[in-house]
């Protein structure tokens, strides 16, 4: 396994996190012996729009010098995005963009983007939200073949969050290369045995991105009860090992099954200790210390 970084950790997204530009954390990855980097494929980082032959050229001459690879380019798709609109050809302008992340990971000496599935529509019933995301997926897959790059669908978005769901649609789309980027933040808040899950998933994974959280219970106080009403958990991100989720388990059960691709660290959300540089660069520290542990 490699370990990978991925930039949206210092892209300053959520309140007091610290902003670097993709040139600092290229060789901040370098200095902290990060194996390569997942680049965030919108701005601040590295989007489309800024993606020119020039600026191509030179991130490469950076990540070169610093001898840090591409993990892969995380894209940020949502297939059932206007879906009220069947005029609009969003789908298609989606496939379009995935095309040109993959030729973007092929000019940096990658071969993996990062892909979502859908969120829930109030005009697609569950099948056809599906059947979208299979159709759309698929295509992108075949588009992107000829340059050598996989797609690793991650079970982040509602439409196979799921492990059992997003297995099922790796199957379907049926495409050697589309692949599961399979995590295990989002069985492990849905109560899962992650060791069967990461068992089941390893032939189909190809990356995993992985951050450690703890449950915080919320309530509200209803004055007419004298009493508390239990609300949703706040769910917050702490260093690497801190948190519920067993990563040792998953990890190794990953491995057992054949895996052997990227285990990229994300701070993407408020963070234990706050959004400073040293915090985030002790976090990611600390899950390089823990991967040399297993």
């Amino acid at each position: 396994m490699k370990t990978g970084l991925h930039t949206i950790s210092y892209a300053g997204v959520w309140p007091g996190q610290a902003k670097l530009s993709l040139s600092e954390i290229i060789w901040r990855a370098d200095k902290l012996n990060y194996d390569g980097l997942m680049i965030a494929a919108k701005r601040p980082h590295l989007s489309v729009l800024e993606a020119d032959a020039d600026t191509l050229r030179r991130t490469r001459d950076e990540m070169d010098a610093a001898g840090v690879g591409l993990a892969c380019m995380a894209g940020y798709n949502n297939f059932s995005g206007d879906a009220e609109h069947a005029d609009i050809p969003f789908g298609e302008m989606q496939i379009a963009h995935i095309g040109d992340l993959a030729r973007i990971a092929q000019v940096l000496g990658g071969s993996i983007v990062r892909v979502f599935t859908a969120y829930q529509h109030p005009a697609l019933s569950e099948w056809a939200l599906r059947g979208r995301v299979v159709a759309c997926l698929k295509e992108a897959a075949q588009r992107v073949a000829e340059l050598g790059v996989t797609l690793a669908v991650q079970n982040h978005h509602d439409c196979g969050a799921h492990w059992q769901t997003l297995g099922d649609l790796v199957v379907e789309i049926d495409e050697p290369n589309c692949r599961a980027g399979f995590d295990a933040w989002a069985p492990a808040l849905h109560g899962e045995d992650l060791v069967v899950a990461a068992r089941a998933m390893a032939p189909l994974t190809c990356q995993t991105i992985v951050a450690d959280y703890v449950r915080h219970p919320r309530f509200r106080y209803l004055p007419e009860f004298v009493n508390y009403e239990r609300q949703p958990d706040l769910v917050q991100a702490v260093p690497m090992g801190e948190g519920m989720i067993d990563y040792r388990g998953f990890l190794s059960a990953l491995v057992e099954g054949g895996f052997d691709g990227y285990v990229i660290y994300e701070m993407c959300s408020p963070l234990r200790g706050g959004g400073s540089l040293e915090n985030l660069d002790h976090c990611a520290g600390q899950f390089l210390e823990f991967m040399k542990g297993l």
